[in-house]
């Protein structure tokens, strides 16, 4: 039997034998900061500045100790034990040596049995969801993460109880969810039902991602249809969707600056995490000559994460001048990998992913298990150039602003040829085509104008993961000179040269196939 207890979900309560511990009763706000963030801190505890910084980081530097000791002081008289808040050394604790039952640690506790088959855990878990975390704590960064991995987690949850309904009213995006309610409706013999269905999932994603629905709701929605699902004008004009559901799940998230990141996941075994890179689209990239080998080729042995940077592809276009930075782009990952709850992971960054990957490995050690980077650079590339290349990027800028929506030869003719040297034109057009359905001119503007500022070399410098580095011989986007330097960078880094000109390997060239295996074998090691 716990001594104590504490609720977070839905709000924060403590219980002790002598005490109920609210947010009224505590009628101060750092005395119940510090008791949620320690209550969420692994084994209750955390080192002294860690707790300064999360709770008063603008704090003038002498207030913040004498606040600390106020805040442990409130907290001690509202629970009536002097246990409560323990400061020894650099080390604050809450209750470190009670008993005591977190919900939190409970919810995520059944949620795995739950979701590895265990039928009783799976009501369980969702009666102790009793709501979000800390919901009256919305803006405070150290609840962000943790909130948005337990909102994912209920979810996974509901879906393995086939609460389709309540995954839909939290988020109408949710096609499995939808295609969940449609086959339900089937079963039951309601055709119209499904019909209706599948009209308000289609609206919902055409206003929302762009995107039609999947082949599975598709054939649901034709097979209730019956045959007015030939009628052309009973379909309507609805978008081709290129990933079936059994091909990649996508989810979304939200970065602490409100920007809503799309990822998914496909394929299975141990988790390989792709940082984002010039241009992508979850979607479409299925379709596309340029993208599909790799995704397939790396979800074959992995369950692969992918996500669209922001401001491209199905995360927000609608995006601030300060999200086309490393910050920014680093704090996507960190987001993406966060809500997915992974611990520890292989991270691949490709091209402009590559210093976004090195900089987190740099940044968090002990969840990075390997790097791999392929055809990128660790210095900015506007501050080397000479006064001719810049020149030359100041017209490629040019060229995007005026020719980008067109049909007509610019800026991304231009990249085709360098990120396809060897073509053929088909996959040129490929690649164009992508590229253009995949964000607007002035967002590629803005993420092309930023590349050339990308510099990870001190970063570099701190990564201690295993690293493995790969280029293409000739690469025109960026050469191998760039490889040898980062690979003199990052210590005990790998470095493989890969016989080919293209900057994206193709997926039937002999390059390609050596790329693949130098990565499996470099993952498997």
């Amino acid at each position: 039997m716990a001594d104590v207890s504490i609720r977070l979900l839905g709000g924060f309560e403590l219980r002790t034998a002598r005490a109920r511990v609210t947010p009224e009763s505590l009628g101060r706000r750092d005395p119940l900061r510090l008791a949620e963030y320690l209550a969420l801190a692994p084994e209750r505890r955390a080192h002294r500045e860690q707790v300064i910084d999360a709770l008063w980081p603008d704090a003038p530097f002498e207030s913040v100790a004498n606040r600390l000791h106020k805040a442990a002081h409130f907290v001690r008289k509202a629970a009536q034990r002097t246990d409560a808040v323990v400061l020894r050394g650099d080390t604050v604790a809450l209750f470190p040596d009670a008993a005591v039952d977190v919900d939190v640690l409970d919810f995520e506790r059944l949620a795995r049995r739950a979701l590895s088959g265990d039928g009783d855990a799976i009501e369980e878990a969702i009666a102790l969801y009793r709501g979000d975390l800390l919901p009256h704590d919305l803006y405070e960064e150290w609840t962000f993460h943790h909130r948005q991995r337990l909102q994912l987690r209920h979810r996974e949850v509901l879906r393995a109880a086939g609460r389709y309904a309540e995954l839909v009213s939290l988020d109408p995006t949710d096609e499995d969810g939808h295609v969940g309610l449609m086959r339900a409706m089937m079963r039951d013999g309601d055709r119209v039902g499904v019909v209706r269905q599948f009209e308000v999932l289609s609206r919902v994603l055409e206003e929302e991602l762009g995107v039609g629905p999947s082949a599975e709701a598709r054939a649901l929605r034709d097979l209730a249809a019956g045959p007015r699902a030939e009628d052309g004008a009973a379909q309507g004009p609805l978008r081709a969707r290129s990933a079936s559901l059994g091909m990649q799940k996508v989810g979304f998230c939200s970065t602490i600056d409100g920007v809503r990141l799309a990822y998914a996941t496909s394929g299975t075994g141990p988790p390989l995490v792709k940082a984002s890179n010039w241009l992508t689209h979850l979607d479409y990239d299925w379709d596309s000559p340029v993208w599909s080998p790799w995704w397939s080729a790396l979800s074959r042995n992995h369950t692969l994460v992918r996500y669209d940077e922001r401001g491209c592809g199905l995360s927000d276009w609608d995006v601030g001048a300060d999200s086309f930075t490393l910050e920014a782009w680093v704090r996507d990952l960190e987001t993406v990998v966060d809500a997915l709850g992974l611990e520890r992971f292989p991270l691949l960054g490709i091209s402009q992913g590559g210093p976004i990957a090195l900089t987190y490995a740099a940044r968090h050690p002990e969840r990075v298990s390997h790097v791999v980077v392929y055809g990128t650079c660790a210095r900015a590339t506007w501050a080397r150039a000479d006064d001719a290349r810049r020149r030359e990027l100041t017209a490629l800028g040019e060229l995007i602003k005026v020719s980008w929506g067109g049909d007509q030869p610019g800026f991304r003719q231009v990249y085709d040829a360098k990120f396809l040297p060897d073509g053929p034109l088909e996959l040129w057009r490929a690649f164009d085509e992508l590229q253009r359905r995949s964000t607007s001119a002035r967002n590629a503007y803005r993420l092309w104008r930023s590349f050339g500022s990308l510099d990870c070399a001190e970063a570099a410098r701190k990564v201690t993961a295993p690293t493995l580095i790969l280029h293409s011989s000739d690469d025109l986007v960026w050469s191998f000179a760039e490889a040898e330097e980062l690979h003199s960078l990052v210590p005990g880094s790998r470095l493989v040269r890969l016989e080919s000109r293209n900057h994206i390997l193709k997926g039937d060239e002999p390059a390609f196939a050596e790329f693949m295996s130098h990565v499996e074998r470099f993952l498997a090691g």
